[in-house]
């Protein structure tokens, strides 16, 4: 297809004659009418046919009784075909996809024997390269662009195994300092797409920092914002469906916690306080529940008294409520909502580590025991997988640092171990990217101190190592930001506190004219877009049977207090166009604020702020 909408055949064989063609032809959907184009200048069939950025056509290889390497270029402007740069291998049978950084992939074919060489395309030079082979050589297989940039080569004739190529890697980009170094604070994606950084320490003793700032991803820059009406650190914040950000407990001074809560409003950058918690407390965690409320669990009181009491907050009356006890008091454990509203209290500490995990059900408000993790620890992360399962990393148990990452599967209440960290850690961050990944960066590492290490973890193939972060930090904050970067603040460095930060890119390596874009989003029962470039501007490849078209828009919800991710499918009545989109209606997708990203041809969007309404009935 070209970007007019025309279509364009060209080369191929003729049984009937038993030729090999050079001819080529255009349909015109406006008229249905086929009419004759340039030939190409060597006939062929079993080649590959791409759509380029710039409006070309890439046709590459094929056999016309020898098994070519040549290439030609379409100009649908001249209708004529130019030779370009040769492949390095000559193969029939193969697979060609477009990246997300404008250069064509060709893997596998066939040249006397399936082949496992890969080679790419690059527009700007007209030359071939090399990259990663295929472990396994295929023909006439499968090649899909995923969601997440990278390229899924699946089956052929002779196999049923299917590999992920990966197009690109992740790099690591520096970005304004923070105007007043801190740790223990907290960072909370706001509606309009700035990070609002609050409290925390910054290495005076019994002093909880009142400041707050403002982090613009378009501009990199800092700004303050106004201050809390009472400096804490190891509080909570909670981004409320109306918009506003909810602080509440934490630890004023040495040994010395609070009971207050204060609300942040965006449009007005001020504070203003709300009703106090029953009981002062610091190290616990708030979980955004589906009604809207807001669950503070455990935690202690003054450094001593380790807690079991838990509160619900009411946003509609700004007072707080009592809600069923831990059975096991806890702190420094983590607090996970789960995609049937459920709330995973995982591991923590009781005078002593603790393996044991908790449920709590808002229905009846009361907690429940389930399965334990392998090890008792605190200081681990736990993030929910868009597989609804949960994911546990690393930790420590006074000296002794884990590697270990196991998995929490919410259907039967066990765990399981699904590999180890390179690098044994405990304060790290563990961010969910928009492909599905967990980046987990930083925190204190064992034998080393202060970290820079940096991995991911594929659901699919486990943990890998990536770029590293330029400065060692632990208690810093993570936040995804629309786009897809993930913003690292401040935090406990070699010396003390450190004002930088830098920003995490996914690297998908795309250019940014391919990117979708939202102009409105609207959740009603289904979720409702307009914008642009919604059915992409390429096919992912093309030509025989490994035609595999990812013009499809994939639409991801992502609730922003608990990560829980869905993916919207296209409701068929209503379909979709490269200007509008509609969902299918949809009961499971958790209320409250949520960013939406539309993806195509593996390309995210910048994404948008919603609310999604309690109810979806």
């Amino acid at each position: 297809m070209l970007a007019d909408g025309r279509v364009i055949v060209a080369g191929g064989y003729d049984k009937a004659d038993a030729e090999t063609l050079s001819s080529a032809e255009i349909y015109n959907p406006a008229t249905g009418i086929w009419s004759a184009t340039g030939s190409l200048a060597t006939a062929r069939f079993d080649h590959t046919a791409t759509l380029l950025p710039s409006g070309k056509v890439l046709i590459g290889g094929g056999n016309n009784g020898t098994l070519l390497a040549s290439a030609e270029l379409y100009d649908p402007t001249s209708g004529s075909w130019t030779n370009t740069g040769s492949l390095i291998t000559g193969r029939a049978g193969h697979s060609a996809s477009l990246l997300p950084n404008g250069k064509v992939l060709v893997a596998g074919g066939n040249n006397g024997g399936s082949l496992a060489s890969v080679e790419l395309y690059d527009p700007a030079s007209g030359t071939w390269t090399g990259t990663g082979s295929m472990n396994t050589a295929r023909s006439r297989h499968t090649a899909t662009l995923l969601p997440n940039g990278m390229l899924l080569v699946a089956c052929d004739s002779q196999t049923a195994t299917a590999e992920v190529f990966d197009p690109a890697n992740g790099s690591w980009t520096g970005t304004g300092n923070v105007t007043t170094a801190r740790g223990q604070h907290t960072a909370t994606l706001l509606p309009n797409g700035k990070v609002l950084i609050a409290g925390g320490n910054n290495g005076g003793v019994g002093v909880g920092l009142t400041s707050a700032e403002l982090y613009d991803p378009a501009s990199g820059a800092w700004t303050t914002t106004g201050s809390l009406n009472i400096g804490r650190y190891n509080h909570t914040a909670t981004l409320l469906p109306s918009g506003k950000v909810l602080v509440a407990g934490g630890e004023i001074g040495l040994l010395r916690t609070t009971n207050t809560a204060e609300l942040y409003d965006p449009a007005t950058g001020t504070w203003a306080l709300t009703g106090s918690l029953a009981t002062a407390r610091d190290f616990h965690t708030a979980t955004l529940l589906l009604d809207g409320k807001v669950l503070v669990a455990a935690g202690t009181t003054d450094g001593s008294e380790r807690l079991a009491s838990c509160e619900l907050y009411d946003p509609a009356t700004g007072t707080w409520a009592s809600t069923g006890n831990l059975a096991t008091p806890r702190f420094w454990y983590a607090a996970t909502l789960l995609t049937d509203g459920k709330v995973l209290a995982t591991g923590g500490d009781n005078q002593n580590a603790i393996a044991s995990c908790e449920l709590y059900d808002p229905t009846s408000g009361t907690w429940s025991a389930t399965g334990s993790l392998s090890n008792p620890k605190y200081f681990h992360t736990a993030t929910l997988l868009p597989n609804s399962k949960v994911l546990v990393a690393g930790g420590a148990n006074g000296s002794i640092y884990f590697g270990t990452v196991e998995l929490y599967d919410p259907a039967i209440g066990t765990w399981a171990e699904t590999g180890r960290l390179a690098a044994r850690r405990e304060g790290h961050t563990a961010t969910v990217l928009p492909n599905g990944k967990v980046l987990i960066a930083g925190g204190y590492e064992y034998n080393v101190g202060y970290s820079t290490d940096v991995e991911l973890y594929d659901p699919a193939t486990g943990i890998s190592v990536t770029a590293d972060l330029p400065v060692v930090r632990a208690q810093h904050t993570a936040t995804l930001i629309p786009g897809g970067d993930v913003l690292f603040a401040s935090g406990l460095s070699t010396f003390g506190f450190t004002p930088t930060a830098e920003l995490y890119h996914v690297g998908l390596d795309f250019d940014d004219s391919w990117r979708p874009e939202i102009a409105s989003a609207r959740f009603s029962k289904s979720l409702r877009l307009t914008g642009s470039l919604f059915q992409g501007v390429s096919q992912a490849s093309g030509g025989n049977t490994q035609d595999s078209s990812t013009d499809y828009p994939v639409v991801q919800l992502r609730n922003i207090d608990s990560s829980q991710i869905a993916l919207l499918p296209v409701d068929p009545r209503r379909g979709w166009s490269d200007t509008t989109f509609t969902s299918l209606r949809s009961r499971n997708v958790p209320p409250g604020p949520a960013l939406v990203t539309v993806f195509t041809n593996g390309i995210p969007s910048d994404s948008v702020y919603l609310v999604v309404p309690t109810s979806q009935q």
